[in-house]
């Protein structure tokens, strides 16, 4: 195969440059230059079958949204509950999917678990570049796994991948991982920019013209986020990411982009002997099991995608010996936790500004919406006062700046989950409030402004 022409790109401002040096000369920045392939692009296999990319590569024109045809996406079904309520419904032709994680989570279990469901009615394939097949084999005879529909490759270099996918023509392709493919068109290192960069556009285009579903495992950075180009992210239809407290056993899946479905969609999974196991019930294990009312506690309707869920927070007040109090917030953003304690103290005559503040989200999981404002404040003022919140009582609500209590959406639905799961109590925006006070056995107690709230936990 003829060497393809490359150039580098300054992955800062975007500039070209003929071959690579140290800095770019258009901005400067220093090791920013990235090998990229300058080959004209060729009609695929899949162009020259009248497939997916055929009907791209033919005559395009432009034509008005009323006369495109709107057609659902035909979905399957993984077989695993929790990771079709992820991905929107089940899997959709074509599409990539872009896990992350960190390592040991979960990620190479779950999606060989789904494999093992979805080998029986769709062809799939399991490319390993990190393990070897018996390594496979092991693992899936350690889960209970059917091993006559599982078809694995230990494969690094895409040509080949792609060349043994043209032979077997699997509806599901699963990379583990992005981060060890790498194409012969480049002389970079495997694992570098360019060489992940150019490996999943090879797969997205092999993907949307044959109609495989593809999925893309990732490394994490110390950051947090998916090792490689950000570009990555942009380049796929869904990114899934694996959270989970090192030690617990309980993982949640959730979608940080999805083209096909809700994002911050949930998924919860507990880790076992046999691999992932759904979780049915999610609000119950983000719930302590207290043996009677405790100071610092208290109950919360979340909600993440198109699911309520609750979830208990705990706050910790303690004298400060420091000149500077910490403020250490674990499921919640830190400098939200800082302004409300100030909202406490202006508006609600409780200071804290001489205490250490810890708090905690139960379970691990990581609350992004501003519903938590009001139920952190009720607990961080339960544990200064050392007196518990009113037993079987949840609540919910943004804290404003100015005091007052400004209504979430779905606060219905949020009402109806805490009525279903025993509590009796609500104290919550008053535009979120029923005209009835009531939804079922749960009394609604509808605040205006934060000492409201306040008065009606005592």
């Amino acid at each position: 195969m003829a060497k393809a022409k490359t150039a580098y790109v300054c992955t800062d401002c975007g500039a070209e440059h003929p071959k690579w040096q140290g800095s770019c000369a258009e901005c400067g920045a220093w090791n920013t230059l990235s090998e990229i392939v300058l080959q004209p692009a060729v009609k695929s296999a899949g162009a020259a079958r009248g497939g997916y990319a055929g009907k791209a590569a033919g005559a395009s024109q432009v034509m008005p949204l009323t006369a495109v045809a709107l057609t659902a996406e035909a979905r399957t079904l993984t077989g695993i509950g929790e990771l079709d309520r992820v991905l929107g419904g089940g899997l959709v032709e074509g599409s990539v999917v872009l896990v992350g994680g960190d390592p040991g989570i979960g990620k190479s279990t779950l999606l060989l678990q789904m494999l093992g469901t979805l080998g029986v009615q769709l062809p799939s394939v399991y490319v390993t570049g990190e393990e070897s097949l018996a390594q496979v084999a092991s693992r899936a005879q350690r889960l209970g796994l059917p091993l006559e529909p599982l078809q694995a490759l230990a494969e690094t270099c895409i040509e080949r991948i792609l060349e043994q996918a043209a032979v077997v023509k699997p509806r599901v392709l699963v990379i583990d991982s992005i981060q060890t493919i790498w194409t012969e068109l480049l002389t970079a290192a495997p694992g570098s920019v360019s060489q992940v960069r150019e490996s999943a556009a090879r797969l997205t285009r092999f993907a949307k013209e044959t109609g495989t579903s593809v999925f893309l495992v990732g490394h994490v950075t110390k950051e947090g986020g998916i090792a490689g180009p950000r570009v990555l992210e942009h380049m796929v239809d869904a990114v899934l990411y694996f959270e989970g407290e090192s030690g617990s056993r309980f993982r949640v899946l959730r979608a940080f982009k999805n083209r096909f479905g809700a994002v911050n969609e949930l998924g919860v999974f507990a880790m076992g002997d046999k691999g992932l196991r759904e979780v049915p019930n999610p609000s119950a294990i983000f719930l302590s099991a207290h043996a009677g009312p405790t100071p610092g506690s208290a109950v919360m309707v979340t909600r993440e995608g198109t699911r309520p869920l609750l979830v208990e927070v705990q706050a910790l007040v303690d004298q400060s010996s420091l000149g500077n109090p910490r403020r250490v917030a674990l499921g919640l953003e830190q400098n939200r936790l800082a302004m409300l304690l100030a909202v406490l103290h202006r508006h609600g005559g409780v200071a804290a500004y001489d205490q250490d503040v810890f708090i905690n989200v139960v379970g691990g999981i990581r609350v992004q919406e501003t519903a938590a404002d009001l139920p952190a404040l009720l607990a961080v003022l339960s544990s200064l006062r050392d007196r518990p919140l009113p037993e079987k009582t949840v609540a919910f609500g943004e804290v404003g700046l100015s005091g007052e209590i400004r209504p979430v959406p779905n606060g219905e639905e949020r009402l109806k989950e805490a009525a279903h799961h025993g509590f009796r109590r609500a104290i919550v925006p008053k535009a979120n409030a029923p005209k009835s006070g009531r939804v079922g056995e749960l009394e609604v107690v509808g605040v205006e402004r934060l000492g409201q709230a306040i008065d009606a936990c005592r």
